[in-house]
């Protein structure tokens, strides 16, 4: 089948590969959700999911390891009020699908309607949804073979030493990823998607007098792997490396309350975990959020508006559907300051009495739905990047980050910098190693004061945990100045 033919949809994809070789068709799928709604649940749906995943490293100048692997399944869900019933098999046929929904259908409870949605689907009359089409169905495994993908890694770190003599390690990584996925539900809507992936990672290490320090950078999107031109690589490979020898020159970080600005791009990750796991439908529902209840509520600064945006073309966190077979879309979560919506899947919607908002995600066939973020960022506004940073007297520019933690119930994170820089008197003095910057994140969106007009999304590196499963996400900001943030230091 060629993917690239425009007369094949992603539905035909999903048949092909999921139906059609295990010797099913619709009729099977609406006999195991009829199996299901002989207790009449509320809602049921089958996710059937084919995923083919290779990956590549590099270390010491030599490919020390490769993997590939296929997994296939199905996930068979029931609903019945706030209880969910979940069942899944990595096997695809018949007797698995019966097996699935009968384990399920034990969450007993009538159903309005339900008998009606399933004899539509049964007699062949259910809705295909297309959602978007964002990015291209080829696979990318497929798209360079295995001495093209060898020779990259190479490249990278050819690159990457060239660059200075104090580059004395260089680790490189590759990934790409095939997903097919499908999508049956007891309302009779189906649908599919074709997922490409791949991810470029480098790390470099640079030694100075004695002293070690490691810069790493990176990058991806839903494209096929000629993606990573000569010109991405050596933009990969400058960020990582200019990251060590800046790291290489640092002093220890000061510790106090100040005001702090983050650069643009990556460190938006800030606003994915301090602002939005709080917006998510569940936590919400729960009152577990410290976001809960605070609909139409001022909670940020005058211009600051956060948007999840799960329709960006080829963009790693973007999808033509969700999980649930729901197409995404752009949903403003903040708006000039004020709290106008949270992130849902169909669950919450339900029982929150809202619609849904395309956002419900799980990490594989065998895995619930939950309500999930795309890409998540803050618009940019009217000041000049260096204007904020001039306008510090004293104080951290926060370039990039690395890793950080948050506590949904009251949004106090703790993020660390992974470079970053002293400011006095509006000019950057030297650079700071051992930043840590802390605070509430409700709170910090009060507290900011001036938004760059430089907004940038992060370059695809992006993987989002919660509840044990991880998906891809993207981030974004621009550069912003916040007042009064807690700053831990080792001066």
């Amino acid at each position: 089948m060629n993917l690239n033919d425009p007369a094949i949809n992603h539905l035909s994809v999903a048949r092909a590969t999921l139906l059609e070789p295990y010797n099913l068709d619709e009729a099977h799928l609406a006999q195991a959700i009829g199996t299901i709604f002989e207790h009449k649940v509320d809602y049921a749906d089958l996710y059937f999911q084919y995923t083919r995943s290779e990956g590549w490293s590099l270390d010491e100048g030599i490919v020390k390891s490769g993997s590939f692997s296929i997994e296939q399944g199905v996930g068979v869900r029931a609903v019945s009020g706030d209880k969910t019933a979940f069942a899944y098999s990595d096997e695809i046929n018949a007797a698995a699908l019966d097996s699935a929904a009968r384990a399920t259908r034990t969450i007993a409870r009538t159903g309005a309607g339900g008998r009606a949605r399933i004899l539509q689907a049964a007699t062949g009359a259910s809705t295909e949804r297309s959602g978007h089409s964002l990015y291209p169905m080829s696979d990318p495994i497929a798209s360079l073979d295995s001495a093209g993908k060898v020779a990259l890694l190479h490249k990278i770190e050819k690159h990457a030493r060239a660059r200075d003599p104090r580059i004395i390690q260089v680790m490189a990584g590759l990934a790409a990823e095939h997903d097919i996925v499908m999508v049956m539900r007891s309302d009779g809507v189906m649908a599919a998607d074709v997922r490409p992936l791949i991810r470029s990672s480098v790390q470099v290490i640079a030694e100075q007098n004695g002293r070690r320090e490691q810069g790493s950078s990176g990058g991806g999107g839903r494209f096929d792997l000629d993606y990573f031109t000569d010109a991405v690589i050596e933009r990969y490979v400058e960020e990582a490396v200019q990251s060590a020898l800046v790291n290489l020159e640092s002093r220890p970080a000061p510790a106090g309350v100040m005001s702090v600005v983050l650069g643009p791009g990556w460190p938006g990750v800030l606003i994915h975990e301090a602002i939005g796991h709080g917006l998510e439908g569940d936590f919400n529902r729960k009152r577990s959020s410290a976001f809960a209840g605070r609909l139409g509520q001022r909670v940020a600064a005058k211009g600051v508006t956060v948007v999840d945006d799960g329709t960006i073309r080829d963009r790693r966190g973007s999808l033509n559907i969700d999980d649930e077979g729901n197409a995404t879309q752009c949903n403003v979560l903040i708006e000039d300051g004020v709290l106008k919506g949270y992130l849902q899947d169909s669950l919450n919607a339900r029982l929150m009495k809202v619609p849904v908002t395309g956002n419900g995600r799980r990490e594989s066939f065998a895995h619930l739905p939950m309500p999930r973020m795309t890409n998540t960022f803050m618009y940019g506004g009217d000041k000049d990047p260096k204007e904020i940073i001039g306008s510090l007297e004293r104080g951290i520019y926060a370039a990039n980050f690395g890793g950080g933690q948050v506590d949904i119930t009251n949004g106090k994170f703790v993020f660390s910098a992974s470079e970053a820089y002293w400011v006095e008197d509006g000019r950057i003095q030297y650079p700071v190693k051992g930043a840590t910057i802390v605070g509430n994140g409700p709170d910090a969106l009060t507290r900011v004061t001036m938004i760059g007009n430089d907004m940038q999304l992060d370059s695809g590196i992006g993987v989002c945990g919660k509840d044990g499963q991880s998906v891809p996400v993207g981030v974004g900001q621009p550069t912003l100045r916040i007042e009064g943030l807690t700053v831990g230091g080792t001066a």
